[in-house]
């Protein structure tokens, strides 16, 4: 498996094609993912490549680091682990699942109102 590389400050308009153009003269490119926005489909400013060798991303990073590409400085660095993020429900938020109790219409909590 190759070594990927994070390319922060990208410009919107940066495709994944001109990313493979950078990035190939610096080695092997086994792919390129410009990260876009699920909902809208436009490009969030950051993408990975992944170059075939630790010696060609270490070269890659060293060269394009700092580069102005399509009027944007890049930000070009060693890809960190992605993290897991939890996606529970609201047993996540103050370990209290459902809420605590605060929820709904009162709970019977002899608030003295009338709910209906």
């Amino acid at each position: 498996m190759g070594k990927r590389i994070y390319v922060g400050n990208l410009s919107f308009s940066a495709s994944e094609d001109d990313l493979r153009g950078l990035f190939s003269a610096h080695g092997e490119i086994e792919s390129v993912k410009v990260v876009t926005d699920a909902q809208t489909g436009r490009a969030r400013g950051f993408a990975f490549v992944e170059m075939a060798t630790e010696e060609e991303a270490q070269r890659a990073i060293a060269s394009l680091n700092g580069k102005i590409f399509k009027e944007r400085t890049l930000v070009v660095s060693e890809a960190r682990q992605e993290q897991t993020r939890d996606r529970g429900g609201s047993a996540g938020r103050g370990g209290r699942p459902g809420g605590g109790g605060r929820g709904g219409y009162g709970g019977g909590r002899g608030t003295g109102r009338s709910w209906r």
